[in-house]
């Protein structure tokens, strides 16, 4: 590579700028890819010292550099999903709502907790409701009750497992 060749080329893009981003502008169509394509090239001068010369016609050598990049550009972005392809893509999307199924489903299994927490001693069924419905901390719940922290692990866990044999008789 021509020592010479990439500050020539940084000059020639600085001092014509206009000129090149017209040809560009008419080349393309486009005035705004145009610009964006000579950012392109810009940053492509300060990076990529692989340019190798002589370039016997630099200005015309900017404006090929910045069609190939507008082009890569395009290329790019023809990839990406138009707003109408992502609303049809989101319209066919399933529901993630329960159906009417899963929601009979859960309003058995409601009513199975709920009267399993019915069937619990007081202390048990107040304890499974601060923590797990208020959720309290098991330590408070302690302090609440005047009951050790043990206790009120013991009380949860059985009400968890009440609670869970009563749904596998419902469910099973």
């Amino acid at each position: 590579m021509s020592e010479g060749v990439l500050p020539q080329l940084r000059n020639l893009l600085v001092q014509r700028y206009e000129q090149i981003r017209q040809s560009l502008t008419i080349k393309l169509g486009n005035a705004d890819l145009a610009g964006d394509a000579l950012h392109e090239v810009w940053l492509r001068l300060q990076r990529d010292p692989t340019i190798s010369g002589p370039v016997q016609n630099p200005q015309a050598y900017l404006v090929r550099m910045g069609i190939n990049l507008a082009i890569d550009v395009q290329r790019s972005q023809s990839k990406l999903m138009s707003t109408e392809e992502v609303e049809e893509l989101m319209q066919a999307l399933p529901d993630p709502a329960p159906g009417p199924a899963e929601l009979a489903e859960l309003r058995s299994e409601m009513d199975v907790l709920m009267a399993a927490l019915a069937e619990m001693p007081a202390r048990r069924r107040e304890v499974v409701l601060l923590v797990r419905l208020e959720g309290w901390p098991q330590k408070e719940v302690a302090r609440h009750l005047a009951i050790s922290l043990r206790t009120v692990e013991s009380e949860l866990k059985a009400a968890q497992e009440f609670c869970a044999e009563r749904l596998d008789r419902v469910a099973g």
